[in-house]
């Protein structure tokens, strides 16, 4: 997107800017969704982080107020910004810096791959998608996958659930490149950037052996995802609540002694979502806790 645009900063704690998602900021009078970024201020002191709001459209008072609400405790009042004519989409994941997490290198198109022996790169551009690994939701979710893989575990049939930018479901398909995998997020916008990540990565899409099917999903909702089921392995990389609103319908997705990995959630919400689980017969394999955050593996109990 090529258009003077507008960005709005507020002052946060780091534990206020990871626990923020876009759903909690849904302005009506946008044309163009903004996109929602937070990162460290700059210094030393981790604990104090930004929020960046990057809107096509000048924001209203009204919506400045509905970004003060985001963070009430503020040290700050929101500041509005107006950029140059810039892909400010671009503009707002330039500067990320690779990471490593299990045996996968993730980097932005800015950087080189890795040329370590054993090391999967994966390449993800800037996009109104969530994921480019940097959260340690995603990052969690990638050593978990490794983890995983390393176990032994087989994996035939794949879903990952709320994709984003594919990121998780590149993963999957680097470590287990003969799987059926589908790819689903509720925003279309996600699929589309999906699909050019899918290219950018060399990976290919479609329905068949080692192909990755991008589709706009909400939750288990769908006839094909419904259709390829049961799967050995579903990653839901996404919020406590939903996981908690979708465990019967996951668990009933998941194949005899499939394995699931559930992120999203911070460490507080870790047991009820566990509870949910347990209710449908899942029990825990093993958890990653990284910072606020926990990454969970679960099996689900075979038949009897």
């Amino acid at each position: 997107m090529m258009s003077n645009s507008w960005k709005i900063t507020l002052p946060c704690t780091r534990a206020e800017a990871e626990a923020l998602d876009m759903e909690d900021f849904l302005p009506g009078a946008q044309d163009i969704a903004p996109t929602l970024v937070t990162r460290r201020a700059d210094g030393d002191d981790d604990t104090q982080w930004l929020i960046e709001i990057y809107c096509d459209d000048k924001p209203d008072k009204a919506m400045l107020k509905q970004v003060a609400t985001l963070v009430p405790k503020s040290d700050g009042e929101p500041e509005l910004e107006e950029l140059p004519e810039e892909d400010w989409v671009t503009v707002s994941q330039q500067g990320l810096e690779p990471i490593r997490a299990g045996r996968f290198h993730v980097h932005t198109p800015d950087h080189a791959s890795s040329s370590e022996p054993g090391v999967y790169n994966i390449r993800i551009g800037a996009g109104q998608a969530f994921g480019t690994g940097h959260h340690e939701t995603t990052a969690g979710c990638l050593a978990m996958l490794d983890h995983i893989r390393r176990s032994g575990a087989r994996a035939d049939t794949i879903l990952d659930l709320g994709s984003g930018t594919g990121l998780l479901a590149f993963a999957a398909e680097h470590l287990w490149p003969r799987a059926y995998i589908t790819a689903t997020d509720i925003d279309p916008v996600s699929v589309e950037v999906m699909g050019e990540n899918i290219i950018a990565n060399g990976l290919k899409s479609g329905m068949r052996q080692g192909e990755i099917a991008a589709i706009a999903a909400d939750g288990m909702d769908d006839l094909l995802i419904q259709a390829r089921a049961p799967y050995q392995l579903i990653v839901a990389n996404i919020l406590a609540a939903p996981l908690i609103a979708l465990s019967e319908d996951i668990a009933a997705g998941l194949s005899p002694q499939g394995n699931l990995v559930l992120a999203g959630l911070m460490n507080h919400q870790a047991e009820d979502v566990l509870r949910a689980y347990r209710r449908q017969g899942l029990r825990l394999a093993h958890k990653i806790v990284d910072g606020e955050w926990s990454i969970l593996w679960l099996r689900k109990r075979p038949v009897v």
